[in-house]
């Protein structure tokens, strides 16, 4: 989803909490790996893998100037002789450390990970969950975005608005200037927006 996507889809949910939700919890994974220059973990389960999110966070991370914000992708059947960047398998979850930041999108909660997820709290990791919401992961994140089934947006739309609003957060370079990401949404959004009524 590009940059007019984004903003046509904030466009057709303004008025709803979705916006705000989004924003902040995006403003937390930010402020997390900023302020320790990084370590971002993010893994899904054994069924869903969160390829897309992996890949916008990338892209957001170069476009806002945020390295902190590429993420490693863990995978839970990586091999070997997968490329480099595809073959972190769970362990790299058991061997986080504080300073790091763990963000979990899970639709659903195996096990298997809820148990690995618990251990990489209690060695200080930061957990911060995308999912159904009001379970055991819940209960562990720091920081948790519910997206319960039936929502109006589902899990794919809604990591699409967190990296976005990842992206932005913070207001581009240090001299205060906009991303050119930045300066492309609020174009998109003026264009979209419906005409003024004349008094």
């Amino acid at each position: 989803m590009d940059a007019v996507r984004v903003a046509l889809l904030r466009e057709v949910l303004a008025g709803t909490e979705w916006l705000g939700a989004t924003r902040r919890f995006a403003g937390t994974l930010r402020g997390s790996v900023v302020a320790h220059g990084g370590g971002l973990l993010l893994v899904g389960t054994p069924e869903y893998e969160p390829w897309h999110l992996a890949a916008h966070l990338v892209d957001e991370a170069a476009w806002s100037g945020t390295p902190e914000l590429a993420p490693t992708l863990v995978r839970h059947h990586a091999r070997p002789s997968d490329p480099a960047h595809l073959a972190v398998g769970p362990g790299r979850i058991e061997a986080a450390r504080r300073g790091e930041t763990l963000l979990v999108v899970a639709p659903e909660e195996p096990a298997e990970l809820l148990e690995r997820v618990h251990g990489a709290r209690r060695a200080g990791v930061k957990v911060l969950a995308l999912g159904a919401g009001g379970g055991e992961l819940a209960a562990m994140a720091h920081d948790t975005l519910a997206v319960p089934e039936g929502a109006e947006l589902d899990l794919d739309s809604v990591q699409h608005l967190v990296s976005a609003a990842a992206g932005e957060n913070g207001g581009g370079s240090p001299r205060g200037r906009r991303g050119f990401r930045d300066r492309l949404s609020r174009l998109a959004e003026i264009l979209t927006a419906p005409p003024a009524t004349p008094w």
